[in-house]
This record gives C-alpha cells, structure tokens and sequence, in this order.
C-alpha cells in the first residue's frame, strides 16, 4: 500500500468527545479532512451544531450527539447513535478534559472529583463501552488525550488534580493496550504542551516566562499541529503502534 494511501480514513467511523471546542474541534476537522465519518461529542447544542457545520462543508459525514461522558447511559446511547447512523465505529477519540488551577491546600473535593471525573471516570467508561464494541466486531483504534503534565509538573500555576489524571491517563492507555493488543484493538495517546485554546491563556504575561520561554521553540502551538499525529494513530498509519504516548510539546519536556 503506497504509503499516503495509510493515512486515508475513508469510510471509517471517529467519535471525539468534548468536539464542540478547543483540541476536540481540531481532531474532529482532521479527521474529517482525512476522510472519516466524525460523531461530534459534547454537552453545548449551538456549539456542536457549529462544528457539524464546518466539518459537512468539508464534505464530511457528520451526527452530533449530545452526552456527558461521565455517565455510563450517555456513552452508551452515544455507541448506539454511532452504530445505527455509520454501522460500527473505527475511532474512539477521548479527548474531553476539566482542569483546575489551584494550590494543593486549596483543592476542594468537589474540584478534585470533577477532574477526575471527566480526564478519568469518562476515559475509562468510552473506552470500557466501545472497546468492547471493537473487540466484537474484530478491532480499532483508541486514542486518548493525555498531557505533558503527565511526566513534568507545570509552572507556575498549581493543577495538582489535573497533573494526577494524566499520569492516570498515559498508565491506563499502557495497560489497556496491553490488554486488547490480542484483540486487534490499538490504544495509543497524545501528550500536547502548551496549546493556543480557550482554556491556556499562551499569551498571558504571567506565564510567558514559563510557558513560552522555556518552550525550546519559543512559541505555544497551534491546535491544527495536533491533527495530523491525531490521524497517525487513528489510522492504519500506525498500524504497528500500540501502547505509546507521543508527546507533542514543541520541546517542553526535553529540560
């Protein structure tokens, strides 16, 4: 097979949970761009009806569906949806995150719980729900989003719950690739740095000494240079990758 000809996600399936905004909108359009049909995840209708819209003009095949990913009934309505409307599901992108920007004394248990509800109790119910659909129907690809602040601890915000999750997020992705590499089903993660979103305010003064200084490229990144390493994983391109956590940081953790 030519080799580009790998990347190609014609006719598969990708559900990207928290699609409606941020690096989840970016992976969406990529593999939209790639050719998959995208099952646009997340909890705000006028946000997701704005990317069903971007992608369909990318000629794509798109279903929004609404869902808390903490609740096992809505990532089990949300298979379904997929199943009736594409047939089956090739891609599962966990991608939805919470983060808390505070010091470790001043953490609330409502704060933490809600972190780690979101970057680990939804991660692992998606995965738990469509592993199992992949498993049956003979394979997949799962990619979560983990972060750089899995191996390193930031600065000079304190997110002790967020730091946690992640190291929770790349161990998981380890072990359930380990565990379902029998049953063709890959398990693979990203772990972005500083990204240019809504929730990273890259441009703050506060932060530049730290964030943007001592990045070796000396800049935040961009959303889109996620997309084509989110393709990567996701399709046959990697068809031998299982089990890794591709830091994507712009050289951050290299110090």
């Amino acid at each position: 097979m030519p080799v580009l000809d790998r990347f190609d996600m014609t006719g598969r399936t990708a559900v990207v949970t928290g699609s409606t905004r941020g690096l989840g909108r970016a992976f969406a359009t990529a593999l939209a761009e790639a050719g998959a049909n995208v099952v646009v995840v997340g909890r705000d209708a006028d946000a997701a009806a704005t990317v069903e819209a971007e992608l369909g003009a990318l000629g794509a095949d798109v279903l929004t569906v609404l869902a808390d990913v903490t609740r096992r009934e809505d990532v089990e309505r949300l298979l379904a949806a997929a199943v009736d409307r594409f047939g089956r599901v090739d891609v599962l992108v966990n991608n939805a995150g919470a983060c808390i920007h505070k010091p470790a004394l001043d953490v609330t248990d409502e704060e933490w719980h809600e972190v780690m509800s979101v970057n680990v109790d939804g991660l692992w119910i998606a995965s738990q729900v469509f592993g199992r659909h992949m498993i049956e129907r003979g394979g997949g690809s799962i990619v979560n989003v983990g972060s750089m602040s899995g191996a390193i601890v930031n600065r000079p915000q304190w997110q002790p719950a967020y730091n946690a999750s992640k190291v929770a997020v790349h161990h998981l992705t380890r072990s359930l690739a380990a565990e379902w590499a029998p049953m063709h089903v890959r398990v693979n993660a990203i772990a972005p740095g500083y990204m240019r979103t809504d929730m990273a305010p890259v441009d703050a003064p506060e932060f530049h000494r730290h964030w943007i200084e001592d990045t070796p490229q000396q800049r935040a990144g961009e959303p889109d240079e996620l997309g084509p390493a989110m393709v990567f994983l996701a399709s046959d391109a990697s068809s031998f990758v299982t089990g890794s956590v591709l830091t994507i940081d712009g050289g951050y953790t290299v110090f």
